[in-house]
């Protein structure tokens, strides 16, 4: 597969700001194929409570382990990255946080708040993990009122294997629970792990069942030698091919291509839905 390829010089003055202000970009702790496109836009993912993962997911590059303490003056910190960029919309991640009673939720919040605060105009969304499913944990991130709920449910329910304590229904409930109480809600999934279609076509249907209304879909790129392993490199016309397959079974919104990723573009989606609706 050709590799997107990265301006180094296009990366500097992001990177600069984001070691020090100390903070962490799912786009470098994931390795990111976007980084290149979406840093030299000024666009970035940023990720909270750390940079060490309470899970150990095998296809994913973030460092898993004991995670670190909860850094208190993390919103206030990327707050002030965020009007330095001048980015008007952000999208808000974590690694996973089992070892925290609410998963990193009031963090999320506070976040959420902090940001709004000194920033007034600007929109956020969240790609949050599943809290372990707890209902009261995502009362307190919703009451920030994020303007995009995210939460990936990343491949078909036969390979969650790869998805170390994660439960398919798990994160059906999630976005159901979000769109339930008024929000815009979002998933991603990437292919190439060994899903059929016919899986996949059920996925969407699961989806369109929850009423889900954002669906990103994007090609599975092993990050490490150690990881798992890819089955099957996905064709432009096969990504088309699905992500038409997504909006025939009713959802409302799909984005779908090699390189794409949850966050990618995430404000145009976020525009599209809007004047859609």
């Amino acid at each position: 597969m050709e590799k997107k390829r990265i301006s180094l010089a296009d990366l500097d003055l992001l990177k600069k700001n984001f070691k020090q202000s100390g903070l962490h970009t799912v786009c470098q702790a994931a390795k990111c194929p976007n980084i290149g496109e979406c840093f030299k836009h000024k666009t970035a993912t940023f990720m909270i409570l750390g940079d060490v993962c309470s899970r150990n997911c095998a296809f994913c590059a973030t460092t898993h382990g004991k995670p670190l303490d909860i850094d208190k003056d993390e919103p206030l910190k990327l707050a002030n990255t965020i009007r330095n960029l001048g980015l008007k919309y952000v999208v808000i991640t974590s690694v996973t946080r089992d070892d925290l009673p609410d998963g990193g939720a009031e963090h999320f919040k506070n976040v959420v708040n902090v940001i709004r605060k000194e920033i007034s105009d600007i929109k956020i969304e969240l790609l949050v993990p599943d809290f372990k499913g707890d209902t009261k944990s995502i009362d307190v991130v919703l009451s920030s009122k994020p303007d995009v709920f995210g939460h990936n449910v990343e491949t078909v329910p036969s390979l969650y294997k790869f998805r170390k304590w994660a439960d398919y229904n798990r994160s059906l409930d999630v976005l159901s629970y979000a769109k339930k109480k008024g929000f815009i809600t979002k998933t991603g999934i990437m292919l190439g792990l060994g899903e059929t279609e016919t899986q996949l076509l059920e996925l969407f249907k699961d989806l369109k069942r929850i009423d889900c209304d954002i669906l990103t879909i994007g090609q599975y790129l092993k990050p490490l030698k150690d990881n798992a392993e890819m089955v099957k490199e996905y064709t432009d016309e096969e990504f088309e091919s699905l992500k038409q397959k997504a909006l025939d079974v009713g959802i409302k919104t799909c984005v779908s291509g090699k390189y794409v990723r949850s966050s990618y573009f995430a404000e145009n989606t976020y525009q599209f839905l809007q004047n859609k609706n």
